[in-house]
């Protein structure tokens, strides 16, 4: 006879979930027990439940539908909330299975026992508790079917023991339709349509989908054809880029540099994108980034498909048969010499191979990174969407089982690695094809930045150490290899590039850590604050410069 648990990953698969991201304890042992009799579904052990939400993360953004992850009890949804930060700002699809306490045991207050519901609330739209076995399945399945909705959603699931271990009559429900997508709304298309053809100072800001393949081109020929700006939001979920796509500028981190980006737009159209705002609060800076007199539209909001809206803003506009510009096939010189955060990058652009995918969590070290893959191969870019540090190496563990043909690049930077560094663990468990460049400048380098940009002054010798990673110095290639990741460290660009060859040709993880100074240090720290403050004052073209030159 089934039980509770049978049905609920028996549901899940008929929804389409086959894949579950791991890490269970003793009130999720029927789920894990029931795993035996679903050879559809996967099932990836992690070691810290914020790699499985990473990770989750990471799948449903190449795949575009919710992996399933297995939490135990309020303690383990709180471990992993940062990287569904992450998730959730991301706007993907992910259906969190929380075990609880048998709700015969809940009264005694064990020492696991918590208020699950209100600790996934922070996180997720859908939130509900299995309140007896016979309805598991109809509440996984509306579960599945509210985080594939439009728009991408965190649904969460909460599932006492007994109610797991109960029995039932049916295997599973049938899965619920999925919400989809609106339709564009044609007055707001018409109206942005003359927008464009008065050739005012317009810019398109791009989010989400807008940034694969068919919406880029569908802006680009917009873009081209009434002379607007492209730009895309600062931490996309997924942009796809390389030769023979449109380039599109991302908006910088730095609120001083996008403020600079911005500047002059009479007409700012979101896409599948929000407003810009600052990332902090700064004394005597603003934290709208949107410019005086600048109108905000929005042609795709988060119900919208933004592909669909910009398709028929460019029949609209006559668009549809323009060829837009595209980036030409160019890779960067190998780099020679000295390892610095600009020769990585410039070693990534000249080696990286087709339809790669880069989970980038390269903090301050990755600045050169877009300048430096332009013209690359195609290849597809992750970022820190939520801004909750720890996201990369499980985001990379997502995209490498949800797409096992393409190479994976974890651009990691050192501090951040160490939030997750049990992803090395998963990744060799799993034989991932990942390779790791583990950038280690041994500092949170950018809070150095930040103590000035707050107004909080140099910081005396505390308030360094705070920000410091030495004293042990951290050796990512122990690590590695003691979590089962062949890894190496390189001294030079010319050794990185060789290394990067090697452990693209060769299947399975491989780290290579590279160790460098930090981006910005020195009189170039010092100058930075007052550099940036000062762009406001210039004239426009000048601080454009500036901006490029600090942060292309």
């Amino acid at each position: 006879m089934l039980n509770g648990a049978h049905a609920l990953v028996q549901t899940l698969i008929d929804s389409g979930v086959d894949t579950v991201f791991s890490n269970p304890g003793t009130s999720e042992m029927h789920f894990v027990a029931a795993l035996d009799s679903a050879p559809q579904m996967r099932a990836v052990l992690t070691l810290f439940e914020g790699v499985a939400s990473g990770a989750a993360d990471g799948y449903a953004r190449m795949t575009d539908r919710p992996a399933a992850t297995l939490l135990h009890l309020g303690p383990g949804l709180g471990n992993a909330l940062a990287n569904l930060h992450n998730a959730r700002k991301a706007g993907v699809p992910i259906v969190n299975i929380v075990g609880d306490h048998a709700t015969t045991h809940a009264p005694y207050d064990a020492q696991l026992q918590s208020d699950i519901e209100t600790v996934a609330r922070n996180v997720s739209s859908w939130v509900r508790t299995s309140q007896a076995t016979d309805k598991v399945s109809d509440d996984t399945a509306e579960a599945v079917a509210v985080a594939r909705g439009m728009p991408r959603q965190i649904s969460t699931l909460i599932l006492p023991a007994d109610v797991s271990w109960g029995h039932v009559g049916a295997a599973a429900a049938p899965p619920l339709p999925v919400p989809v997508a609106q339709p564009p709304e044609h007055a707001t298309v018409a109206q942005i349509a003359a927008i464009l053809s008065a050739h005012t100072n317009t810019a398109f800001l791009l989010g989400g989908r807008a940034l694969l393949e068919p919406g880029l081109l569908a802006a680009a020929q917009i873009a081209q054809s009434c002379g607007a700006k492209l730009l895309a939001e600062v931490f996309p979920t997924r942009i796809q880029r390389g030769a023979g796509l449109p380039e599109v500028e991302r908006l910088a981190y730095f609120a001083e540099f996008a403020s600079t980006q911005l500047a002059g737009i009479d007409n700012l159209i979101l896409v599948g994108a929000r407003a810009p705002v600052s990332f902090f609060a700064y004394p005597g800076k603003k934290s709208d980034l949107v410019p005086e007199g600048c109108q905000v539209h929005t042609l795709a909001g988060p119900s919208h498909d933004p592909v669909q809206c910009l398709s028929e803003l460019a029949e609209h506009l006559a668009a549809t048969g323009i060829v837009p510009n595209l980036a030409p096939a160019h890779r960067p010189a190998r780099p020679r010499g000295k390892l610095t955060a600009d020769t990585i990058c410039q070693a990534v652009g000249a080696v990286l191979p087709n339809n790669a995918i880069i989970s980038d969590e390269a903090q301050t070290s990755g600045v050169m990174l877009p300048a430096m893959t332009a013209g690359a191969p195609r290849h597809d870019v992750l970022t820190l969407t939520g801004g909750a540090i720890g996201q990369g190496l499980p985001v990379a563990i997502g995209a490498a089982v949800a797409c096992p043909d393409r190479p994976v690049l974890a651009l990691q930077a050192d501090g951040s690695a160490m939030y997750t560094i049990q992803s090395l663990w998963t990744m060799a468990r799993e034989k991932l094809d990942v390779t790791v460049v583990l950038v280690n400048n041994q500092s949170y380098s950018i809070l150095n930045v930040e103590l000035q940009r707050v107004g909080a002054g140099a910081g005396g010798p505390k308030a360094k150490a705070l920000l410091d990673l030495t004293h042990p110095n951290l050796d990512f290639v122990h690590l590695g290899r003691g979590m089962g990741v062949p890894s190496k460290r390189v001294d030079t660009a010319e050794e990185l590039c060789t290394a990067l060859e090697e452990a693209f040709t060769r299947p399975g993880p491989h780290l290579i850590e590279a160790v460098i100074p930090p981006a910005f240090s020195g009189l170039k720290l010092k100058a930075l604050p007052y550099a940036m403050s000062a762009l406001n004052k210039m004239p426009a073209p000048l601080a454009k410069a500036v901006k490029r030159r600090l942060a292309p």
